[in-house]
Parts: C-alpha cells; sequence; structure tokens
C-alpha cells in the first residue's frame, strides 16, 4: 500500500463501493478503500433475498449478487481495497489513521476523503424497553446473520419489535426456517418499513401485524418466557386495559437505524440533528472541504440502488476536487417544511451548478411526517413563492421521496429555500 492517495473511501459497503468506482473514473489517480471487515459488500452479504438492482441493473438481484457487480468492477478499474482495517481517526486536513493485526498502525493521506461507513441498528438500550434482562433479545440484522451466515436458528418462538424492513424480512425467513413467528408489534400507527415486505413477508405467512403497540414489559431470567404488550395512544403514551402476554423465547427488534457517525464527527463534520448524518450539499460535499459522504451514513435509504448513487454522486465530485475543479461555495439552505421530516441535501451549492459534467438535474430526497392516501404535492418554496412543485400519488414515513429538480426552476431563489408537502 501506498501511504498518499488521491481519493480514500471509508467503506466498503454500497455506497463506497460505488464511489470508489465513479472516483476512478471520473479521473482519480490513486484510490482506496479501507474496510472493517473480511470481505467487501458492507451489509450485503447477509441479504440473501431479492429486491436489489431495479433501479441500476434493471434486475431483481439478490444482495450477494449486488455487491458483487461492484466488486468485480472495483477490481478490474484497480481500486485497492484494504480488509480488516479499522479507520480510528480522520483529521480536518483529511489524514486518516487505521489499523490491522496484519500491518499494526497505518497512516495514509488524501486528497478527498469520501465516508461510506453506513449505519448500526437501535439496540434495547437505546429504546430503554423495561423488565428483566434474558437471553433471547436480539436485533434483526444479528438474527440474519446467525441465520444467513452462521447456518444458526437463535430461537423458535420469536416475537418482533418494530416493521422495520429487516425485521419483516426476517419474520419471512425465520418462518421458512420453521420457526414460529408470532406477532410484529409496532409503536407507530403506520409501516415503518416498505409496503411491499408488509405484503411479501407478513400478509403472505399470515404473521399477525399489530400498529400503535409496543413491549411493555420483557419476562424471563435466564431465556426470554414471554413480553408483555401494551396499546398506545396517539401521543404514544401506554393505554391502561389493553395490556396482552404472549409466550416466547425469543424477542427481535427492528426498531431503526443510526448513522454511523463517529468518524465524521472526529473529522469535524456538522451533522444534521433530523437525519443523524452529516449536513452536505447536492454534491454530497460536507462543511469540510474535500470531505464527502454518501449511503446510509448521510441518510437512511429504503433501497440499495439509491445508496449506491449517493455514491456516485460523492465519487464523481471527490475526484473532482483532486483534480482543482470545484468551485468555491455559496449556499442555500434545503429547509424542513410543514410535513417534511427531513431533507437532503440539506444546502445547495449553487456555484457548483455550472460544474455539472452530465446535466443541470440534482436529486432531493425527503420524508414525510405522517402519511399521504391520496395525492400529495411537494413544493419548494422561496418565501412564499413556489419555485417547483411535484406531485406523489402517496407519501409514507417509510418510503423516501426523490426528487430530479432542475436547477434552472431554482435560479429565482433569493435565499434559503423551503421544502413544504401538503394535500391542498
Amino acid at each position: 500500500m501506498n501511504t498518499t492517495y488521491d481519493v480514500v473511501v471509508v467503506g466498503a459497503g454500497p455506497a463506497g463501493l460505488a464511489a470508489a468506482i465513479e472516483a476512478k473514473k471520473t479521473g482519480a489517480g490513486d484510490v482506496l478503500i479501507i474496510e472493517r471487515n473480511d470481505e467487501p459488500g458492507g451489509i450485503l452479504p447477509q441479504c440473501i433475498h431479492n429486491g436489489f438492482g431495479s433501479v441500476i441493473f434493471k434486475k431483481d438481484l439478490p444482495g450477494p449478487a449486488y455487491a458483487y457487480n461492484f466488486i468485480e468492477e472495483a477490481k478490474t478499474l484497480g481500486i485497492e481495497i484494504v480488509l480488516d482495517t479499522m479507520v480510528l481517526n480522520i483529521t480536518p486536513d483529511k489524514k486518516i489513521t487505521a489499523a490491522n493485526s496484519r500491518d499494526g498502525f497505518l497512516e495514509f493521506e488524501a486528497g478527498a476523503i469520501i465516508l461510506a461507513m453506513g449505519c448500526r441498528e437501535r439496540t434495547r438500550a437505546n429504546i430503554r424497553v423495561p423488565g428483566d434482562r434474558p437471553a433471547g433479545v436480539f436485533t434483526a440484522g444479528t438474527v440474519q446473520r446467525l441465520v444467513n451466515i452462521e447456518g444458526l436458528m437463535p430461537g423458535k418462538n420469536f416475537v418482533i419489535l418494530g416493521s422495520g424492513d429487516i425485521g419483516m424480512i426476517m419474520a419471512r425467513r425465520l418462518t421458512l426456517e420453521g420457526a414460529n413467528v408470532l406477532k410484529v408489534v409496532e409503536l407507530m400507527p403506520c409501516l415503518t418499513g416498505l409496503r411491499r415486505n408488509y405484503v411479501q413477508c407478513l400478509q403472505d405467512f399470515n404473521i399477525p401485524l399489530s400498529l400503535s403497540t409496543t413491549i411493555k414489559r420483557i419476562i424471563g431470567k435466564k431465556r426470554v418466557e414471554a413480553v408483555e404488550t401494551v396499546k398506545v395512544d396517539e401521543s404514544l403514551n401506554p393505554i391502561s386495559g389493553t395490556q396482552e402476554t404472549i409466550a416466547c423465547d425469543s424477542l427481535l427488534l427492528s426498531v431503526g437505524l443510526i448513522p454511523e457517525n463517529e468518524l465524521s464527527k472526529k473529522a469535524g463534520v456538522i451533522l444534521d440533528p433530523l437525519t443523524g448524518g452529516p449536513a452536505v450539499d447536492e454534491n454530497m460535499a460536507t462543511n469540510i472541504n474535500g470531505i464527502y459522504a454518501a449511503g446510509n451514513v448521510v441518510t437512511i435509504y429504503d433501497l440499495v440502488d439509491y445508496v449506491s448513487k449517493a455514491g456516485m454522486i460523492a465519487g464523481t465530485n471527490a475526484a473532482l476536487y483532486t483534480m482543482g475543479k470545484s468551485s468555491s461555495p455559496k449556499y442555500y439552505r434545503l429547509i424542513p417544511g410543514d410535513g417534511v421530516r427531513s431533507v437532503v441535501p440539506q444546502r445547495i451549492n449553487t456555484s457548483n451548478i455550472a460544474l455539472k459534467s452530465s446535466s443541470t438535474e440534482i436529486l432531493i430526497e425527503l420524508r414525510v411526517l405522517h402519511e399521504f392516501d391520496s395525492k400529495v404535492f411537494i413544493d419548494i418554496m422561496d418565501g412564499d413563492k413556489v419555485l417547483y412543485s411535484h406531485m406523489e400519488k402517496y407519501a409514507r414515513p417509510a418510503e423516501m421521496i426523490t426528487l430530479r429538480v432542475d436547477t434552472s426552476k431554482l435560479a429565482g431563489a433569493t435565499g434559503d429555500l423551503t421544502v413544504v408537502v401538503s394535500s391542498k
């Protein structure tokens, strides 16, 4: 390995692989990916179900096949990938400290860095479920790895807390492996995962779902023996008299994902409190010159194809930065307004618009606060003036809305812009 690279990517998941490939294609010289696991692909090797690649490859692929396409292209382009290596620190001047069992401590300097560390699951500690502390409480991703990679069944009778995509997918997987999935309970009044997973993973296997319901207590000393559920009101407070005790030996938690940003904070990157990830512009640039971020480290995406597309944008612009083809930033902020939970990017670099190599189109991705069952309108406002409007047939909090906005629509902006959602 060299010690100096044009572009260094932290993470070899779907965002990191795509970013490295696009950086190389754009003209970056030496490109390095640093990955803490013993193989590239991120979480994809354990995602053996279909549902990947419809946007990028126009195919319905399992996770390992989706990753394989990017891994092979990275090898063909001569991109270095160092595995089993943990990045320990990143500085604002783009110095990287890492370590592995082969080489000890490693230090690298980069012309540009792309943060692609992905995300992690919320645990029982994060959501503070009361009760005993027995064995048999798992996160959905842990069970996915045990079943799909290790070939181990961690229990027989499961209750699942949370209707996130991994949880619903594992409800189906566990059923196919012979386990009994007794019920999925969801705190919110609506799904937190994709509707297609609800249909294919729960309805098709007759697995009941209870919305506005949570776990009040875990029962059991050495091993989970039962869970006590309770209904909640509109303010998410427990409703007295609605408790139900369900005998089970395992509780699976599918209660959300958190962008992994310890390294981002060490580098001085500003995080958006709404997404938990770096605040970026439309080029996936952070507030630190030469440091970019992409994928689930920025915000939690609903489709892996869009994770990779974000990586492609970051890779292209990181390469342009190292080639001296980026400009001094001048920003308009994008602010979530009525009905909008979060929006990415958080700002638009108006001076970079002219540098777009293929078009003046930018991607704006947002999530809504609550369900809209009929036509919904997304407007980008400059004060009281509508600069851009888009209509969707419906909108759900679990499903990201992607806008492809021609920057000419925003040319008349006089300052910060607000994104609002309404049924009008």
